[in-house]
């Protein structure tokens, strides 16, 4: 059994430690000739295929890497616009790499504050048990 992450989080729910051991899972890369046959959308300031699953490249993939060169958020290396990019037919043939795009520091905070909520449920169920299971001993027939 593998670990992939490690999340350490206190009491009150604030994450104080996380660690990725990241390893990129599925990656495909393929050049692309105009029009593209993808669609292409932004999401959480990520290009993602939204579109047209094909060849290893699956719907949620975000758009990592444009002719070897990663890209920033939904911007290139050079800082155009991914999707005006993308539209622009002189850029073509392009060569794009999707992969799962790593999390923010945003999404891992509500991923642990997800955990917190958890452990807490988990808490006041094992408490409520304990309680019916003492409630039953002194039910009727005892």
């Amino acid at each position: 059994m593998a670990i992939f992450s490690v999340y350490v989080v206190n009491k009150a729910g604030g994450l104080i430690y996380q660690y990725d051991n990241y390893v990129p899972r599925a990656e495909a890369e393929k050049t692309f000739s105009y029009p593209l046959d993808l669609v292409l959308k932004i999401h959480d300031e990520k290009v993602v295929v939204s579109f047209g699953q094909r060849d290893g490249i699956r719907v949620g993939h975000a758009l990592l890497s444009i002719n070897g060169v990663d890209v920033n958020g939904k911007f290139t290396a050079d800082g155009k616009e991914i999707i005006e990019y993308l539209k622009d037919s002189t850029n073509y043939p392009v060569s794009i790499r999707f992969g799962r795009a790593r999390l923010s520091s945003n999404e891992k905070l509500m991923l642990a504050s997800m955990f917190h909520s958890c452990e807490l449920f988990d808490q006041n169920l094992k408490g409520a048990l304990e309680i019916a299971d003492k409630a039953s001993n002194f039910g009727p027939g005892s």
